[in-house]
């Protein structure tokens, strides 16, 4: 992993929060909003868990940038403990991509449940909004 300063660390953890509560509190509307269904198809069973994986990785992802946050700000109290970054530095980006790609994979099944010309709108579509973000944060 790249070093990075601690004030570049510092914003980019600052930046992920706030994208990932973001996306964690539409991840948990739309999780809500899919458990609303009354059809038994398997595939509102596999929307229903990407989205909740997603909701569940955004709020870790929102707790370990928290921490990079209070660690890493200049004026932290000495008690705060310097260790543990690399922790929170690697589950928080973890969780951010696995949150975003299973919340993609979830609009993608979403449109299933309406009909098969809207499954495949809305899987293509999530499908190159995963592609699109590879290839953002592969540095393309």
């Amino acid at each position: 992993m790249q070093n990075l300063s601690p004030e570049h660390l510092a914003e980019i953890a600052r930046q992920l929060g706030s994208i990932s509560a973001f996306l964690g509190g539409f991840a948990a509307a739309f999780l809500g909003t899919l458990l609303t269904q009354n059809t038994p198809q398997r595939v509102l069973r596999w929307a229903v868990a990407s989205a909740a994986v997603s909701s569940v990785a955004f709020i870790v992802t929102v707790v370990a940038m928290t921490k990079l946050v209070m660690v890493l700000h200049p004026q932290a109290p000495a008690n705060v403990a310097k260790g543990g970054i690399m922790g929170a530095r690697v589950a928080g980006m973890l969780c951010f991509l696995l949150g975003t790609y299973t919340l993609m994979a979830s609009i993608g099944l979403s449109g299933w449940l309406r009909s098969r010309r809207m499954g495949l709108v809305t899987s293509a579509l999530a499908g190159l909004g995963a592609l699109l973000i590879t290839l953002l944060l592969a540095g393309g």
